[in-house]
């Protein structure tokens, strides 16, 4: 897979509105988590614009792929951009974790068009991801499962329960990534609880593994592209990201993880990202 300089520009803007947007709803909710989904963006974005097969206005379309946000409190990232895709209105952002809105704080699959599953314990997801590529696999394997986990979900022992299960299975319709950017809630993840080596862990458990800047559309669409050739095993794609990439404030800092900023941080925060 290669992408041209229009396409990468293209990709490059949306991101950009993507986190204006992620940042804006975040603030009027005064909650949220800013930081893990700034990472997530680029990841994202390349995922519903150009990877997977799938059609905004017929959400339930049985022969889709499926995209499992694991790390569900990243949640206004899959929201910015599945606003962006088509599958709702940017309107619907207003309504961030507001009583009787589609979109909650973590993603609800019985509210929000494009949401594959609910989720939002750390680890579950994945689970969940792992059967879905099963049962494809079971209904002939005309459909693709994409999962995204946080760096610090990988300190849940169901991961690697669900990662051996895949790779016991052969799940080769399946392809994760890992937004690695070092940080969970309580600070650093190497100091929490490192789960390092991710890339080693992963080959280990038997997983085809390939590494790339998170937030380069060139090596993300590279990686891609090599982890879907891959036959007869799951593939994990290791992105390096920076948490609340595109802030200059929020870049590598824990404290991001699970606050809104106010009106004026809001203000430059959007100025950064004009």
């Amino acid at each position: 897979m290669q992408l041209s300089a229009d396409e990468r520009r293209e990709l490059t803007e949306i991101a950009q509105r993507a986190r204006r947007d992620i940042l804006t709803m975040i603030t009027e909710a005064g909650s949220g988590h800013p930081g893990g989904s700034l990472s997530a963006v680029e990841i994202l974005t390349l995922l519903y614009f150009k990877v997977m097969k799938i059609d905004p206005q017929r959400p339930d379309w049985p022969e889709r792929d499926r995209f499992v946000l694991s790390k569900g409190h990243a949640a206004p990232a899959l929201y910015a951009v599945l606003a962006e895709r088509g599958f709702f209105s940017h309107v619907e952002l207003n309504g961030l974790r507001q009583l009787g809105s589609m979109l909650q704080g973590h993603p609800d699959m019985k509210r929000t068009p494009g949401v594959e599953i609910s989720t939002g314990s750390l680890g579950q997801g994945f689970s969940a991801a792992v059967g879905m590529a099963l049962g494809a696999r079971l209904n002939g394997g005309v459909s693709r499962v994409y999962a995204l986990l946080g760096d610090g979900e990988l300190q849940e022992g169901q991961v690697w329960e669900a990662a051996m299960a895949a790779a016991h299975y052969q799940l080769d319709g399946l392809t994760a990534f890992v937004d690695h950017n070092g940080y969970q809630i309580d600070g650093p993840i190497t100091e929490v609880l490192s789960p390092e080596p991710i890339a080693d862990k992963f080959r280990a458990f038997g997983w085809a593994v390939f590494e790339a800047d998170g937030h380069d559309f060139a090596a993300l669409t590279d990686a891609v592209g090599r982890a879907l050739v891959v036959a007869g095993r799951p593939q994990v794609i290791v992105c390096r990201t920076v948490k609340g990439k595109g802030v200059s404030f929020m870049e590598n800092q824990a404290g991001w993880h699970g606050k809104a900023p106010n009106r004026e941080q809001l203000a430059q925060a959007l100025a950064e990202l004009a």
